[in-house]
């Protein structure tokens, strides 16, 4: 009997975890650009780099079923000229919210302590139009 209930509560937790597997679909590896950003997406994670700025997203990246997004990670500030070598921009917690349809992303940033939002639309495989901070 406890066989029983073992295998039951296995396959119920697999079919949970099946469910919300279809529900998910990971944002495409590579290169997104746009004007003044580019992002590179990894299995696990993003690098996003700006004008004059750039962030992090850590863990995957995922999409619901309607292509949005909620993801967080942090940013950092950069200005142009002579910068010390031991200075380390400040991160900033930051939260990525957005949707994916088709080959085009729309990304929305908004830095915490902020109500201000940012708006960005990238194309996949598309280099970044960026223009750093020197």
């Amino acid at each position: 009997m406890f066989y029983q209930k073992s295998i039951f509560v296995l396959l119920l937790g697999l079919l949970l975890m099946s469910v919300t597997a279809m529900k998910q679909q990971r944002i495409a590896t590579g290169v997104w650009g746009g004007q003044h950003i580019q992002i590179k997406v990894g299995a696990n994670s993003a690098t996003i780099e700006y004008d004059c700025a750039n962030g992090v997203i850590d863990g995957p990246l995922v999409v619901d079923s309607d292509g949005n997004f909620k993801l967080r990670g942090t940013h950092r500030m950069e200005r142009g000229g002579p910068v010390r070598a031991d200075a380390e921009p400040r991160k900033i917690p930051a939260t990525y919210t957005g949707s994916v349809k088709g080959n085009t992303m729309t990304l929305i940033l908004k830095l915490a302590g902020s109500s201000d939002e940012e708006t960005f639309t990238l194309a996949r495989g598309k280099e970044g139009e960026i223009v750093k901070c020197r």
